[in-house]
């Protein structure tokens, strides 16, 4: 586990089924300690910042007394990189597009939830992109931008009043179009828990025809 730090060795090996356990289906590896503060399902999805550390396995799954402090380990912060350091134009998103995409997924919440709170939003793949324009009607060789989408994988974890915490995994999905002519953009949001990037991706072109009929040329 390399976002690990310096090792040192602890007094005594923790006599607790689960992580022997855990330990012996690990030979030569090492079992994290998760962090329930942060996570209510060490099974689902975990931040990096909610492993506390990880106890060292001996090549025969045998704990060895050394443990690996996790230098990150405290409150789960938003990672929008994968959105964000792509060299692929944003402009559409305005000036900050990982608050942009961020308030997206509130909305998208909130319109289920209304006092759905999002904790932290973590963005695990670069995300699907796909832009559409037109050459401007007095210049062939400029090409006006007209539509725009994406397709964004994400784990974040979200609290509302009556369900506590959850972790979600999933793809949220934005298409826009007449960006040429301001005063009639349209936006739309897709929020789809349990798929991947593939199956939203291959949704994204249909999606950005939906909500304008122009048949302006669609480019990956």
């Amino acid at each position: 586990m390399g976002l690990f730090g310096a090792r040192n060795r602890r007094k005594g090996i923790p006599d607790e089924p689960g992580l022997l356990a855990a330990a012996a289906e690990n030979p030569g590896g090492s079992v994290a300690e998760i962090d329930p503060t942060y996570i209510d399902d060490p099974n689902g999805y975990v931040p990096p910042e909610a492993i506390r550390g990880a106890w060292v396995v001996d090549d025969s799954g045998r704990l060895t007394g050394e443990y690996q402090e996790n230098p990150r380990h405290g409150v789960p912060q938003d990672d929008f990189g994968k959105l964000t350091d792509p060299d692929h134009w944003l402009g559409w998103l305005g000036d900050d597009p990982a608050r942009a995409v961020r308030e997206g997924i509130e909305e998208s919440l909130r319109a289920q939830v209304a006092d759905a709170v999002v904790e932290w939003v973590k963005i695990l793949e670069t995300p699907r992109f796909l832009t559409g324009g037109r050459p401007r009607s007095d210049d062939d060789q400029v090409v006006l931008v007209t539509r725009a989408a994406l397709a964004a994988p994400f784990a974040l974890s979200v609290r509302t009043t009556r369900h506590g915490r959850s972790v979600l995994l999933g793809v949220f999905s934005w298409a826009a179009a007449n960006l040429s002519r301001p005063a009639v953009r349209k936006d739309r949001h897709w929020f789809d828990l349990g798929v991947g990037l593939e199956w939203a991706g291959e949704r994204l072109q249909e999606r950005i025809y939906e909500i304008d009929g122009e048949g302006d040329t669609a480019e990956r």
